[in-house]
């Protein structure tokens, strides 16, 4: 039995491209991206396994400022993973900030720090320093503006020396009277 071209082809037998007079530019296109599918693989792994800058967000859940409110500060802590001077700011639902509490504070690195805030808006005029019965530090920001609205907020943190800010994970929440 003769076998034909078309035979041949529909039996896997025909030239797919990758035979060895396959055209250059293929192969090292392929090659390529097989090179990029690993260093991204590898930069992935490494990221994965690096620390964030600021970590062990914590946060109260819900405070109310208002007289007949159970928790009149929300209670905001967090780590570094590097000694550092930080800017912590409130913002609402939206985005946009309401409050800062502290601005080019220096906070050491691996020790938590904890700091309240009274639901008002604007810059703190400076701060307070009070313990826990514990005896554990907390900066209590003195924010003098008009109360926040009731509403979803969340704590942003702004590392200086590395020009960036982190945003907790999670938001809480100022209930109203």
């Amino acid at each position: 039995m003769s076998e034909t071209p078309g035979a041949l082809a529909a039996e896997g037998g025909g030239d797919r491209g990758w035979a060895p007079g396959a055209d250059p530019l293929v192969r090292g296109v392929f090659a390529l991206l097989v090179l990029a599918c690993l260093g991204a693989f590898f930069l992935t792994q490494r990221l994965k396994h690096t620390p964030t800058p600021v970590q062990d967000f914590k946060r109260t859940p819900r405070f109310s400022p208002y007289p007949a409110g159970h928790n009149k500060l929300e209670q905001i802590s967090f780590k570094l993973d590097r000694a550092e001077a930080v800017t912590v700011s409130i913002l609402d639902g939206s985005g946009v900030t309401v409050a800062t509490l502290i601005d080019g504070y220096r906070v050491p690195r691996y020790k938590q720090f904890s700091l309240r805030w009274n639901g008002r808006r604007g810059s703190a005029h400076g701060y307070s320093l009070r313990r826990t019965p514990g005896g554990r530090a907390y900066l209590v920001a003195h924010n003098r503006g008009p109360l926040s609205p009731p509403g979803e907020y969340r704590v942003r943190v702004t590392l200086r020396g590395q020009g960036r800010s982190v945003e907790s994970p999670q938001t809480f929440t100022l209930v109203g009277p």
